[in-house]
């Protein structure tokens, strides 16, 4: 089974193209433009030649490490405050966001929690469309990217452009040019000599790698089978206010919203799939099957969004992928990873292995959040020059993802070629508030990928 390498890829070399030095104005540029436009460069295989030299990359050794956040929501000032935590000569310096009353109503607490590690001077806080841009003219060394996923790919070209190191949340695009242009950003960053650490954070976790690497050395045999459970209640929902556009509804309730979030099989389940795809070597599956549909969160408040999906991937030699996710109040919750083999079988957030080999991770054991891990490692790479980029797997666990939905909404057996190559594009156009259409409910055996 050969491994998957989005570098070489034919789908790749045939995606889309933009300048490397520059990143696509929200006000003057549609996101399709942008990634229509992205991939020449790669394609005549002169990316490291023409790539501007890296800015604002922070020198190994020096002090202060300056952090911009994009994105103010709960993960976002969270993974803030983990950074603060990380290294106590990190400050953050510059936020970005959407929403002028999100920035409003998270920046006292945030200068409060962080205290002398926040130092965003007046003038450094940017609202709208483009707040991005602006962060990114500033003199931050990283940016931590925590927006809703659909603006993933343009916000990390734009740091990487830059030359800013990233921490970026997942899943980190919701559709097939998403994902493309992703992974020419990541190749990009390995030029350039950039950090990019994900947010899939169980790769993080002491427990979860000494669990995975005992499977990877034999403890249960050849893998069979993966169960991926993600079974749990459901999320918030904000009302619609007076004077609020459609645009401005769906971006404040963007989970519900397939181009927003890629569904909750990609925005949450993603972790699990991440977990079942580093067990596979870090390979994206070769096909898929699903089904899904919406039960109980029926209203149009709910956006288009499906309320459960459960899909297998198949892989070339045989081992096949179960994924379960649902968003139901009142149901079984379960959240685990349970991996089947020749000799045993696996629980990965149980840190348990059953069989010939059986072994349990000692409870007693203190182990650090993995929140805080993640920032350590990243802060750290920066400071010795060793440099953290996780950019294949956190693109080829979304791309997973996103197969696993499609298959769902369409019926059908959705390839991981024919979801690196697709054209659908989820993108409302333009980037402003306004009215913007209702997206439609996709119905399985109607709905197509393109």
């Amino acid at each position: 089974m050969s491994k998957f390498d989005p570098h070489s890829h034919p789908s790749r070399r045939s995606s889309t193209q933009a300048t490397a030095s520059n990143a696509a104005p929200a006000d003057s540029k549609t996101r399709r433009e942008f990634l229509r436009s992205s991939s020449a460069v790669v394609a005549g295989g002169v990316l490291a030649g023409t790539l501007a030299a890296p800015r604002n990359v922070h020198a190994a050794g020096s002090d202060v490490i300056k952090v911009g956040l994009v994105g103010m929501g709960g993960r976002g000032t969270g993974a803030a405050a983990n950074a603060c935590d990380a290294d106590a000569n990190v400050k953050i310096t510059a936020l970005a966001d959407l929403f002028q009353d999100q920035i409003d109503a998270r920046l006292p607490g945030m200068a409060a929690q962080l205290k002398g590690q926040f130092e965003v001077p007046d003038g450094q806080a940017f609202a709208g469309f483009d707040a991005y841009q602006s962060l990114m003219q500033t003199d931050v060394d990283v940016v931590i990217l925590a927006t809703p996923p659909h603006f993933r790919p343009l916000h990390l070209r734009a740091a990487i452009d830059a030359g800013k190191h990233v921490f970026c949340e997942k899943p980190v695009a919701v559709d097939g040019p998403g994902v493309r242009h992703v992974y020419e950003t990541v190749r990009m960053a390995r030029d350039k000599d950039l950090s990019i650490v994900s947010g899939l954070c169980w790769r993080y976790d002491y427990g979860a790698r000494e669990t995975i690497q005992r499977i990877q050395e034999g403890a249960i045999g050849d893998i069979v089978a993966i169960q991926e459970n993600y079974l749990t209640g459901l999320l918030s929902h904000r009302l619609r206010q007076p004077g609020w556009s459609e645009m401005e509804y769906q971006c404040r309730n963007w989970q519900y919203f397939t181009w927003a979030s890629g569904d909750h099989i990609v925005e949450q389940h993603v972790h699990s799939l991440d977990k079942a795809l580093w067990l596979m070597g870090d390979q994206v599956p070769e096909s898929c099957v699903g089904l899904g549909g919406r039960e109980v969160r029926t209203g149009e408040e709910f956006g288009n969004i499906f309320d459960h999906h459960a899909v297998y991937f198949e892989y070339p030699n045989g081992v096949k992928v179960f994924a379960f996710t649902r968003q139901m109040d009142g149901c079984l919750i379960d959240v685990e990873d349970y991996v089947l083999g020749t000799k045993g079988r696996a629980e990965i957030l149980n840190f348990k292995i059953h069989g010939e080999n059986a072994w349990q991770r000692d409870r007693k054991l203190k182990k650090p959040s993995m929140y805080l891990v993640e920032h350590e490692e990243l802060m750290q790479g920066i400071r010795n020059g060793n440099h953290i980029n996780n950019g294949d797997y956190m693109t080829g666990s979304t791309l997973m993802a996103i197969m696993g939905r499609e298959a769902c909404y369409t019926g059908k057996t959705i390839t991981q070629e024919a979801m690196l190559n697709s054209q659908t594009d989820l993108s409302p156009t333009p980037y402003e508030f306004g009215e913007i259409p209702v997206p439609e409910v996709p119905v399985p055996g109607v709905t197509t990928l393109t």
